[in-house]
């Protein structure tokens, strides 16, 4: 199967996985290919009074109005050193575009299903309900963020403000 993802062609064989890679501190990150709509630097954000926590803030992309979610916050990590830059990778959960905050982009990254893993017992339990599963990889290993867990939070804030604004 091929597709288009944001311009750039991504190749997915029933073998072979392709992640976004990205790193939260010193966690390494990746999100399916499929489900990203872009990548881009720090951009300006308007705060959202009484929002949940992980909620930085809402960023106009093009005219479409988009929640950030602070990741190290949705980890229960320490807050970054103010002045440091974010990046944004713009996801696509259901019918909406949602940014997860991030420390630092990685590569487009290609790995066998063979190296995939069931999340471990061991790993930290308010990481652990956030991925899906690891890679081993030769020098670390890369967990599978699960996409509609990471955004739960803001997802339903969305879906109840959307309904009250349809009364």
């Amino acid at each position: 199967m091929q597709t288009n993802v944001s311009g750039a062609e991504a190749v997915v064989t029933d073998d072979i996985r392709q992640f976004t890679t990205f790193h939260v501190e010193d966690l390494y990150f990746g999100i399916d290919v499929l489900k990203v709509q872009e990548v881009m630097r720090h951009q300006g954000m308007t705060g959202v009074p009484l929002a949940p926590a992980v909620v930085k803030g809402l960023i106009n992309l093009r005219g479409q109005i988009v929640t950030a979610i602070d990741m190290r916050c949705r980890l229960g990590l320490p807050a970054r050193d103010p002045g440091s830059q974010l990046t944004n990778i713009v996801v696509r959960y259901g019918d909406e575009a949602i940014s997860l905050l991030v420390d630092e982009i990685g590569d487009v990254l290609q790995v066998g299903i063979d190296k995939f893993e069931r999340r471990p017992d061991n790993v930290d339990p308010g990481i652990r309900d956030l991925i899906s599963g690891v890679y081993k990889l030769n020098s670390r290993l890369l967990l599978v963020l699960d996409i509609a867990q990471a955004v739960a939070p803001v997802a339903a804030a969305n879906r109840a403000a959307r309904e009250l604004a349809a009364v």
